[in-house]
């Protein structure tokens, strides 16, 4: 069966790829890598890796260490507040915009995918967690058809993603009760103001985490 990115140009491929590695954790914060290790890891050549590269450097998903080693940026304490706020501002934001715009068919597929989250969870499948939260919250957010507020959430993911694969790993999953069914009940009930605060808990809970791990070591 022809993948989805079959008809999307190389560049395009490099940096879907190279944005979910960094997204889903597959790189720690600090992690070096050379441009020559992505080519041959994403099965690209070397002009298309340079593209996606400045792409995602732009978005402050990388930063280049030198010697054609690129790394995720380590994300210190005073960035990680910073980063939370904005978070909070906006993703709450635009849960509140898309409960006005979903329908009853777009919930159900909101619930399919929260279904297959809670399996993730109860099985300790990591990755499969993070791929349907991330599933979860930009399907939701994309409801909002917002042309602003959107695409900044989803470059506030990408600087999150590294540290919630630390977090995940260390932990596991036996700990994350996550509010989506909390936001499901209220996107039903049309209540925008009750799915606002659920998807804000949701984040909060996420965030409490981090913080704790924060006050215990420096991650």
């Amino acid at each position: 069966m022809p993948s989805s990115t079959d008809k999307l140009p190389a560049h395009e491929i490099a940096y879907r790829r190279l944005r979910d590695a960094i997204l889903f954790g597959d790189f720690a914060p600090g992690q070096a890598v050379t441009i020559h290790g992505l080519v041959d890891e994403l099965n690209v050549s070397m002009t298309p890796v340079r593209e996606a590269i400045r792409r995602l450097t732009a978005e402050g998903a990388l930063e280049f260490q030198g010697n054609r080693r690129i790394s995720v940026p380590v994300i210190g304490k005073q960035r990680f507040v910073e980063l939370a706020y904005a978070r909070l501002s906006i993703e709450p934001k635009l849960a509140k915009i898309a409960t006005k715009n979903i329908t009853k068919k777009q919930i159900l597929e909101l619930r399919t995918i929260d279904d297959s989250l809670n399996q993730a969870i109860e099985q300790g499948d990591i990755k499969s967690y993070m791929r349907c939260n991330h599933q979860f919250h930009f399907t939701l957010y994309g409801h909002a058809n917002s042309a602003i507020l959107l695409p900044i959430a989803k470059t506030l993911w990408l600087r999150f993603g590294p540290l919630y694969r630390i977090i995940s790993g260390k932990y596991g999953t036996s700990n994350l009760i996550d509010q989506h069914d909390e936001a499901i009940n209220a996107l039903t009930a049309g209540k925008s103001e009750a799915v606002s605060e659920a998807i804000r808990s949701d984040i909060e809970q996420g965030l409490e985490i981090v913080r704790d791990e924060f006050e215990a070591t420096t991650i």
